[in-house]
């Protein structure tokens, strides 16, 4: 609502000037002269405090543009005063002074229709604070009613009040002039729901390219709320329905990281899976659908029919197979995903992925969004199409209103009235004509439509919410109590939710008031909404938010609380996990957050706070177990935020530093986990303590502050085993190796590493952690390839570990990429070619495109054992360009490296010396494979060109390199290089000597195919 407060200035000097009577016809003329006008703009008078005035604009019914009329009466009241000045310095000589504030905001008011219309608040403590701060006659407007009226006039800023009661300045405007005629809000150029001609034929261009091409399209339309984004959708998929199958998910405003909603609905939707199908039925389905019993457990999982957590890419790779299966078994698939702008990045990653990798399949994505997406996410979908809706032209809106009201009988004044006030926008069309209709001031006749009274009043509203505010205004009171309860359950929401909300007498005939209000347009029928197979829909979510705000603080906590206690009792199996406890979590947050902004906590609220952080906690572990780390951070952060302090909120703590860690967070991450050593050493928890130390230590890895961070790590991890152990902590055991694992790689001894990797996945598997254990797995395999563990036994184990981890493609790409160089070490080229290859496709599907251009290291290791050098080549020139055109540079040099010896085996020398002095400009310091090989390829150019010394020099320090390390496949291959140098050197015997050594290393791993090829050499 809009406060004006006025009042008068001297009124005590009257008294020393008049008689009394006179002072009391004054001020009686003088409030008269005011309130007349405050009334006549639709103000209500709500007090008269001494000679202050108090009017209300928004009561007894909001009106979309209440702010503009409250500055018009308080710029109009200026003018009032001085002809009423005129005639009082006529009649008694004296001319009087006032001063006015104007602020919008909410406040609390009781219910005008019985009169308890108190209204109080901050907002209108501000308008006072502006009003005694305003000038003689002046008149203070607030940052907020001027953001409402800003078009529509003419102010200067003032210098920031510091108000009484008020902790920081507040923005004040002096009024000058409010033009006649304005509108408050210049119309933004909202977009366009029919008259899409050109959009329409883009869309279907797009799925006809997606037929032609057999893979996977990406559109998105994008525009402003009401613009008719879902209208256009819904336009394109009625008319593929008979070429390709139509499913369709929308992303939830509420629930950040509720990642996969628009998934579940869409396969829900695939697979005809009602949200009552007990989860056998639903599996039955799902297995009859696809066919495939991994696709069908992964999908599963997220359609909370089995506990088992499945990793992101493993979730990833689930969603493109049932798209391409669906789309083979009907001939295309349209996935419409709603509102993107909500989604979480981890889906919108997904959705980019599947344009990728969905094989031989045609598919259209076809995603609505605000331009909030674009926002935040600038670079979204370069390669797919972007519809950005146009606004409406006035026919294009007038053809609405003919489609909403008929093509006969529509007044003129009628169409002309609100095509002016939609400006293009196509909700604003359909709201403003629902709004007359219910008012009664357009009224059905047999002949058309009629007009009661004056429109002049339906000014267009500054804000959407505005205007549904006002539309809800007109709803009955019984029709209000059952849609503001439907709004605290959300966007969508059953007819039994909202039983269970409203007072008890009102439970018979909430049938009644929902058809009701569905016929006035505001809400329609729904199929399988979150938590019914029947329900309701807000025809728009601000609606939605109008309702809710409508709501005291103290009734949506309420309300909150009773809508999780309903779905606990009606089905206590889905509201324990998966995606609906995160919503439910949701609710608990929001109730015990509007106590706790309406006072101390009670029992009562702290019971609350504490059912919500549970939730959060168990969303945000299970976000992190699926490597889902941004959806983890933010439900991890919420969760300790309502946790007191103390040992648990520590352990959320530890666990919100690594989620941002790995997400990329560092700065956070390293504050948060300071806050959790302190917090657990101020609860006397030694251990986790010391977790959190652990996980401090490895995110300082990450952002590059190692200097001693070896010897402290170890120290740590010494502290912190017996500890762990002592309890049997087998997660703070499996972190602590972890970093031993990152000890041993750093100090090249993968030997090390790959014994603390092998201890991870003990520990991680008794602590139920999949996330470390996979880890540890993958960890273990590249260790055994390049540490000193015989390549049999590397073998034995990788294959092992391949059974243990087959649930994660993305631990088992790792492994089986290890596993081909392994295979063909010990002379099986072909197998291991094969598992190669399979490793790569699977690393592609997963969309892991860094590391799958990058795969030619491991590929071209495999065509060098098997004399392939050319094969070699091509392979490491394919990842050569495209990590070129991704600017990668961290795995980069190490392909260049391998790429330049190839070439020098090749005797192209030239080639070799330039892509070598590359590697040597790109390469980090603290890479020394990149800085070895760089090294050993330069040594043999130099010495080849008559620098044998040079040669020698650069070959050593590659050696020195190498020898830091216990891989001996890489410190023979040093050696090999060196001995090239040596050739010549004219140094026969040295040469000979460092072969042998070259022999042993490579006979000492069990390198069949190295070994044999040097034995020759030596012969």
């Amino acid at each position: 609502m809009t406060i004006v407060f006025s009042d008068l200035q001297g009124s005590t000097k009257l008294g020393e000037a008049l008689d009394p009577e006179s002072v009391r016809a004054v001020m009686t003329r003088y409030f008269d002269a005011m309130t007349g006008v405050l009334r006549r703009h639709g103000g209500t008078i709500e007090k008269f405090i001494g000679d202050a005035i108090m009017a209300v604009f928004g009561l007894p019914r909001v009106h979309e543009d209440d702010a503009l009329r409250a500055v018009r009466a308080a710029r109009e009241t200026q003018g009032a005063l001085a002809t009423l000045n005129d005639e009082l310095e006529r009649v008694y000589g004296i001319r009087l002074t006032n001063r006015t504030g104007v602020n919008t905001g909410e406040v609390v008011t009781g219910d005008a229709a019985t009169q308890q219309r108190l209204v109080t608040g901050d907002t209108v403590n501000t308008a006072a604070r502006l009003e005694q701060a305003a000038g003689p006659n002046e008149v203070l407007i607030g940052e907020l009613t001027l953001r409402l009226v800003r078009d529509a006039v003419t102010v200067e800023p003032v210098d920031p009040l510091e108000l009484k009661g008020k902790a920081e300045r507040v923005p004040a405007y002096r009024l000058r002039e409010v033009r006649t005629g304005a509108d408050g809000m210049a119309r933004r150029d909202d977009q366009p729901l029919i008259g899409r001609a050109t959009e329409l034929r883009t869309l279907h261009e797009t799925f006809d390219d997606a037929v032609l091409t057999r893979r996977a399209r990406l559109a998105t339309v994008i525009g402003d709320a009401g613009v008719g984004k879902s209208r256009l959708i819904r336009e394109v998929v009625d008319s593929l329905r008979e070429r390709a199958t139509v499913v369709r998910g929308r992303c939830l405003s509420y629930g950040e990281g509720i990642t996969f909603w628009p998934v579940v609905e869409a396969v829900r939707d695939a697979a005809d899976i009602g949200v009552d199908d007990p989860a056998d039925v639903g599996r039955g389905k799902l297995a009859t659908l696809l066919g495939d019993p991994a696709v069908s457990d992964r999908l599963a999982s997220l359609l909370g029919f089995h506990d088992e957590t499945y990793s992101v890419d493993e979730l990833s790779w689930a969603i493109r197979r049932w798209l391409e299966i669906v789309a083979e078994a009907n001939g295309a698939v349209v996935w419409v995903i709603d509102d993107i702008h909500w989604a979480e990045g981890t889906l919108l990653t997904l959705l980019h992925q599947l344009t990728e990798t969905v094989a031989d399949r045609p598919v259209l994505l076809l995603c609505s969004s605000r331009h909030d997406l674009i926002d935040r996410h600038p670079e979204w979908a370069p390669d797919g199409t972007r519809i950005q809706l146009q606004p409406l032209t006035d026919a294009d809106a007038g053809e609405v209103v003919t489609n909403l009201l008929g093509t006969s009988g529509i007044p003129a004044v009628v169409r002309d009235r609100v095509v002016r006030a939609a400006e293009g926008n196509p909700l604003f069309v359909e709201q403003l004509l629902s709004m007359l209709v219910d008012s009664g001031r357009l009224r059905a006749t047999g002949d058309g439509w009629a007009v009661e009274g004056e429109l002049a009043d339906l000014a267009v509203p500054p804000t959407i919410h505005a205007l549904l505010a006002a539309r809800l205004d007109l709803l009955a009171r019984e029709e209000r109590a059952v849609v503001e309860p439907a709004s605290v359950i959300g966007h969508e929401f059953s007819e039994a939710a909202v039983r269970a909300l409203v007072a008890e007498a009102l439970v018979p005939a909430v049938p009644a008031h929902l058809a009701q209000v569905e016929r006035k347009q505001l809400i329609h029928r729904a199929r399988d909404t979150a938590l019914d197979a029947e329900g309701y829909r807000f025809h728009h979510i601000l609606i939605r938010d109008a309702a809710y705000q409508n709501l005291l603080k103290r009734a949506r906590s309420e309300l909150h609380e009773k809508f999780v206690d309903w779905v606990e009792g009606v089905n206590r199996e889905r509201a324990r996990g998966g995606e609906y406890e995160e919503i439910l979590a949701y609710h608990l947050e929001q109730a015990y957050r509007y106590l706790a902004e309406l006072g101390p906590l009670d029992d009562h609220g702290r019971d609350l706070r504490s059912r919500a952080a549970q939730r959060l906690a168990a969303a945000g572990r299970r976000a992190m177990a699926r490597g889902d780390m941004g959806a983890a951070a933010s439900l991890l952060r919420r969760a300790a935020d309502a946790h007191d302090d103390g040992t648990d909120k520590a352990a959320l703590l530890v666990d919100l530093g690594e989620a941002l860690t790995e997400a990329g967070s560092f700065g956070a991450a390293t504050e948060v986990l300071a806050g959790a050593r302190a917090m657990a050493n101020g609860a006397g928890s030694e251990r986790l303590a010391a977790k959190a130390e652990l996980a401090h230590l490895a995110t300082e890895l990450y952002v590059g502050e190692a200097d001693g961070w070896a010897g402290r790590t170890e120290a740590t991890v010494a502290a912190a085993l017996p500890l762990f152990e002592a309890v049997e902590d087998h997660d703070g055991a499996a972190l602590a190796w972890r970093l031993r694992v990152g000890m041993g790689a750093l100090a090249l001894r993968f030997g090390d590493a790959a014994t603390a990797a092998e201890q991870v996945v003990r520990h991680a598997r008794a602590a139920g952690n999949r996330r470390y254990e996979t880890r540890g797995a993958s960890g273990y395999a590249q260790s055994a390839l390049f540490g000193p563990t015989p390549v049999p036994e590397a073998m034995a184990r990788c294959r092992e570990l391949l059974v243990e981890v087959e649930s994660d493609r993305r631990t088992t790409a790792f492994i089986r990429a290890a596993l081909a160089q392994l295979t063909a070490m010990d002379n099986r080229i072909e197998e291991g070619r094969a598992l190669l290859a399979e490793s790569a496709a699977q690393l592609s599907e997963l969309g892991s495109n860094v590391l799958a251009a990058s795969s030619s290291i491991d590929s071209a290791r495999i065509e060098i054992l098997a004399g392939n050098l050319e094969g070699a080549e091509e392979l490491l020139r394919q990842d050569h360009d495209a990590l070129s055109r991704m600017g990668e540079r961290y795995l980069l040099p190490s392909v260049d490296g391998l790429l330049a010896r190839v070439l020098y085996v090749l005797d192209r020398f030239d080639e070799a010396d330039a892509l070598s002095r590359s590697v040597a400009e790109m390469a980090m310091d603290d890479d020394p494979d990149a800085q070895a090989i760089w090294r050993s390829v330069q040594a043999m150019i130099r010495a080849r060109h008559g620098d044998p010394e040079e040669g020698i020099r650069l070959a050593l320090e590659a050696i020195a390199l190498r020898r830091r390390s216990d891989a001996p496949v890489l410190l023979a291959d040093a050696l090999a290089d060196f001995s090239e140098v040596l050739r010549f050197s004219g140094r026969d015997d040295e040469e000979r000597a460092v072969r042998n050594e070259a022999l042993r290393l490579y006979e000492r791993k069990g390198d069949i195919v190295s070994a044999g090829r040097l034995r020759s050499l030596l012969a």
